[in-house]
């Protein structure tokens, strides 16, 4: 049976700015590959100078073909100017990159695969009125969830509900942003929750013992949502009954600077309490989460989390935020980690300490089989399989699609 061309077209992906951009999506685009003939085809602004206004990097020979265009940030140097090239800039790159895919496949794909609204979910409508190509789309956006939905303005809004509708199935990663999306109307018929991938080879048990009272924290350094502020000033609070307390921090972006000044007025940074580990690749934090007592995270807003299902790949325990689609994630309660509300630095400071008290504990095999089951590349690639054969093969096989869940 010949496999269907799928056209992903991602909203972030790797690129030559950022390697660790999107890369949830390279991940489910990697478990998709062996069930289809998929192409990627990804367009952002440069966020540094070009020879002309656009420029490709192409990629056709290898396994996943892949198409990065980026086009200039200013192109004019005049704003309000800018504001409409850029957007003109962003479609003409995908129009040119698609038909560059259609010619190296032969023919057309026979479904396009969003990944994360809006822009490329308007192509994807464009190809569905122009061409009959069928669109899924793929959601991991916060934007969506109660914590920050008042941004979203009238136009997103509406165009965005009429996308999700016009849309072959919607798949969320959790049920909470699935919930959170139905809520601002924005619904389609078919739907399905599909995990995360998590590298469960890579991230795999240690040989090595782990630290007494070595926390780690793994997120990017966007402080108003990962609050790694409020983990600092619990750290502070607790360093002086656990002077083997130390935090791990992995992690870049741009609230760096002054969540290491704060470190440093907390005096965590002259004794060591607190490391900044920097951006790591994926093997090194692998390896941090092997070591580490537990994985802390104190998140306002996650529509997944993918570093809790990759400390739970380690068996490393986890004290993480009840929010989006975190507690979904950690049923029954009390079986994989301890969950506190965010802001809540009282609630997070009790679950450390009972950490570091070691008066509670979880089974390293049973974090390891449950992260197995529910994200490796294998379970996840199935579980698309199954939703792109319900797609393309029409209504009659739909009705199982929600089983995916």
């Amino acid at each position: 049976m010949k496999l269907p061309r799928v056209l992903m077209l991602p909203k972030w992906y790797p690129n030559r700015y950022d390697d660790q951009d999107g890369d949830f999506v390279a991940r489910h685009v990697a478990a998709i590959a062996p069930h289809a003939q998929v192409a990627v085809l990804f367009a952002a602004v440069a966020r540094g100078p070009l020879p002309r206004w656009t420029d490709c990097e192409a990629d056709l020979t290898g396994p996943v073909p892949t198409l990065r265009y980026y086009y200039r940030a200013r192109p004019t140097g005049v704003g309000p100017l800018d504001k409409v090239l850029k957007l003109l800039l962003y479609f003409w790159c995908l129009s040119k990159g698609y038909r560059r895919l259609v010619q190296h496949w032969g023919g057309p794909p026979q479904l396009t695969h969003v990944h994360v609204l809006l822009r490329t979910g308007l192509f994807a409508r464009w190809l569905q009125l122009t061409q009959g190509i069928p669109y899924l789309i793929t959601e991991h956006w916060t934007l969506y969830l109660p914590e920050r939905a008042a941004g979203i303005g009238w136009l997103r809004r509406t165009l965005t509900r009429q996308v999700v509708r016009r849309a072959a199935a919607l798949h969320t990663v959790s049920a909470g942003l699935r919930d959170a999306m139905h809520r601002l109307g924005f619904r389609n018929e078919r739907s399905a929750v599909i995990a995360n991938v998590v590298d469960t080879e890579l991230f795999a048990p240690g040989a090595a013992p782990r630290v007494p009272g070595q926390l780690l924290h793994v997120a990017a350094f966007h402080d108003a949502v990962k609050n790694l502020s409020g983990v600092l000033q619990v750290v502070a609070e607790l360093r002086p009954q656990w002077p083997r307390l130390r935090l791990r921090v992995a992690g870049y972006g741009p609230d760096e600077a002054a969540l290491h000044q704060l470190a440093a007025d907390l005096g965590l940074l002259a004794d060591g309490t607190v490391t900044f580990l920097g951006k790591l690749p994926h093997a090194a934090v692998a390896r941090e989460m092997q070591q580490a007592a537990a994985l802390v995270s104190f998140s306002r807003s996650e529509t997944f989390g993918c570093v809790l299902l990759e400390a739970r790949a380690t068996g490393c325990p986890v004290v993480g935020p009840a929010t989006g689609g975190v507690p979904e994630l950690f049923r029954p309660e009390g079986s994989f980690g301890l969950l506190v509300a965010p802001d809540d630095e009282a609630a997070l400071t009790q679950a450390l300490t009972a950490v570091l008290a070691g008066t509670v504990r979880f089974d390293p095999a049973t974090l390891r089989t449950d992260a197995q089951a529910r994200c490796s590349y294998a379970r996840v690639g199935q579980q698309f399989a199954a939703l792109y054969a319900a797609i393309l093969t029409g209504p009659a096989a739909a009705s199982g699609i929600s089983a995916a869940s």
